[in-house]
């Protein structure tokens, strides 16, 4: 149970806001955006001295830039974060090498760049992936945020919270700069503050935790590598060297771009035995140098981070009363702490935000009841649990790689005999190859893990499934590993829209099924003869007052479906309808017209009232 602590109602050093978000992070930045897109204001907090330093998550995936929310494309900000981050060549491979500047074991390609699944890619999406580092992400979203309303203060640290006599939220902050606490009265308190998240603490919400595997430490530094790159094109690289000594600080390693190619992150996996102080930053800068294997290159250390290798979910993401009118959220690592593998970290982050953002939207300008914000732990949670598993499942993908060649063995002669043994026409060489081999080929779950990214869905919370056949949902779960690898487009209600291209009979430029939906408002896609549901929908959108934009695709409607792709994936009749939420969930579908617009009216305002909870 939580604190019941409560303070009294007095006045002093008090600021005024609709919402308190803690943490400037993947999480909070990106909720602040949301919420400003839809004129909601508030105040920011970070304890740190500015937006993040080390840039911890790096792969932004299509569902973060594009369609699973179409996050950052709704609010107008991709094209300013595809300019500063990185894809195409610079995402192309994967490695596993002797050294960045030597000899290489085994490439995959990584991130769509497979020729086997560029199109799956394509199809999937109107966005590409891109590396986008924390240190560049961050201060994007931060500057946007400040811009559209909300204020940001860093070195501000959140002490705790209570109820006020009122029923509010009053949160206790330190200001680290004027050495003094004040207070922050609020509806909405966000905790999105990390893995040692404060707010998560004095909730006392259960965790789902498995036993860590370990402590990884990651060494930021600069690098220039552009002359070996060229032929070793890829923003990951995993060396080994089993001849060498290993440092028990330095174990294994993971060479990661950060800028190409000039700034780089070394990530370290100790030795279970070591203990004590850590190496200095000589000692870090010596050991990379030998992992480059180019001795002319410079190595400069500009951070070091030591960081825990966890398996952990929170049971629920929100606590709160709707009757005295008060609500805690918390999103983000607060919630959910996993390695990097699948790069599906600050892509949760940022979707656990745009599904929040517009149901708070909502909510506070009076177009839902405050009960539909109970979905949404209902509805991220197993998609937390669900990232969680698939992030620890592709670690240990990548431990059987490491396995294969003995590279987890202490001694020096069984590793080195391993790595010798790759190259030997013996039936031990062979039988090593083929462990080899298959343990490389487990790890496109990682690196083209499509389905993972792209089709995170909800079995419940704000969809209405009661007109689907029980065919529709049987069978599905989010976290169903045959799902890694593919992504199969669905208008089932949970799923998101399925992206397609469309046109107009005199060409102009392609549109996506995900550029008519979004922008704050639900969206409504018919087709011939689903006219009714058109009107239907205006109707509705007067009666409850909440924005609904209807489209007719087919031949010679609004939209046409010029490669007939809609037509494969609507999975309704022409004259039916796709209803879709503002974050481009499918809400319900209607597999056919109703008898008359009466009926499609009567029935599109139920499944309104029932979605909205009013």
């Amino acid at each position: 149970m939580e604190s019941q602590t409560t303070v009294p109602d007095t006045p002093g050093h008090q600021v005024e806001v609709d919402s308190l978000i803690v943490g400037t992070g993947p999480a909070g930045s990106s909720l602040a955006c949301f919420l400003a897109y839809h004129g909601l204001k508030g105040l920011v907090v970070n304890s740190a001295s500015s937006t993040a330093d080390t840039p911890r998550a790096h792969i932004t995936n299509m569902a973060a830039l594009g369609p699973e929310s179409e996050c950052f494309r709704d609010i107008g900000l991709e094209e300013e974060l595809m300019r500063v981050g990185h894809g195409g060549e610079a995402m192309q491979h994967t490695r596993w090498c002797y050294s960045m500047a030597g000899e290489e074991m085994a490439r995959v390609y990584s991130w769509g760049s497979d020729p086997r699944r560029k199109g799956d890619y394509e199809l999937a999406s109107p966005c590409e992936p891109i590396d986008l580092p924390q240190t560049l992400l961050e201060p994007v979203l931060a500057t946007h945020a400040a811009q559209k309303g909300f204020r940001i203060r860093f070195n501000t640290s959140f002490v705790s919270f209570a109820r006020d006599v009122a029923g509010r939220i009053v949160s206790t902050l330190y200001d680290e700069v004027l050495q003094l606490h004040f207070t922050v009265r609020s509806k909405y308190l966000f905790g999105a503050d990390g893995a040692r998240s404060r707010i998560m603490k004095q909730l006392q919400v259960p965790m789902i935790a498995q036993p860590g595997k370990g402590v990884a430490i990651n060494v930021l530094v600069r690098a220039d590598l552009s002359n070996l790159i060229t032929h070793r094109m890829g923003n990951l690289h995993f060396i080994l060297q089993p001849d060498r000594p290993h440092p028990l600080f330095g174990w294994l390693c993971i060479a990661r771009m950060v800028k190409p190619w000039h700034e780089w992150m070394f990530i370290l996996f100790p030795h279970q035995q070591a203990r004590g102080e850590g190496p200095s930053e000589e000692e870090y800068a010596k050991h990379v140098g030998a992992l480059i294997g180019d001795p002319s290159i410079d190595v400069k250390v500009l951070g070091i981070s030591p960081w825990n290798i966890n398996e952990i979910v929170a049971e629920n993401y929100s606590s709160g009363n709707v009757m005295f009118s008060f609500f805690r959220y918390c999103l983000g690592d607060a919630v959910h702490r996993h390695p990097p593998m699948n790069g599906l970290g600050s892509n949760t982050c940022i979707q656990d935000a745009y599904n929040l953002a517009w149901k708070i939207a909502y909510v506070e300008k009076g177009l839902a009841d405050p009960s539909l914000l109970e979905s949404y732990s209902i509805e991220r949670q197993p998609v937390g649990l669900s990232i969680v598993t698939r992030a620890n499942e592709a670690f240990g993908h990548q431990m059987k790689v490491w396995e294969s060649l003995d590279l987890l063995t202490a001694d020096p002669e069984d590793r080195n005999k391993g790595m010798q043994e790759l190259g030997l026409s013996t039936p031990a060489g062979a039988a090593r190859r083929k462990a080899f081999q298959a343990a490389i080929k487990m790890t496109r779950h990682e690196f083209h893990g499509l389905g993972i990214e792209m089709d995170q869905h909800y079995l419940q919370g704000a969809i209405y499934r009661d007109d689907e056949p029980p065919s529709a949902t049987q069978n599905v779960s989010p976290n169903a590993s045959a799902r890694v690898l593919e992504y199969a487009p669905s208008t089932i209600p949970g799923r998101r829209l399925p992206h397609v291209w469309l046109n107009v009979p005199c060409p102009e430029a392609n549109v996506s099924t995900h550029d008519l939906a979004g922008k704050g408002a639900f969206c409504l896609f018919t087709g011939p003869g689903g006219e009714n549901w058109k009107g239907a929908a205006a109707k509705v959108s007067s009666k409850y007052s909440v924005p609904i934009n209807a489209f007719s695709i087919g031949y010679r409607q609004d939209w046409e479906d010029v490669y007939m792709e809609w037509s494969r994936v609507r999975g309704v009749e022409e004259s039916g309808c796709v209803l879709v939420r503002p974050d481009r969930f499918v809400a319900w579908r209607s597999n056919e017209l109703l008898a008359n617009e009466e009926a499609c009216e009567q029935k599109l305002g139920m499944v309104m009232s029932f979605l909205l909870k009013r």
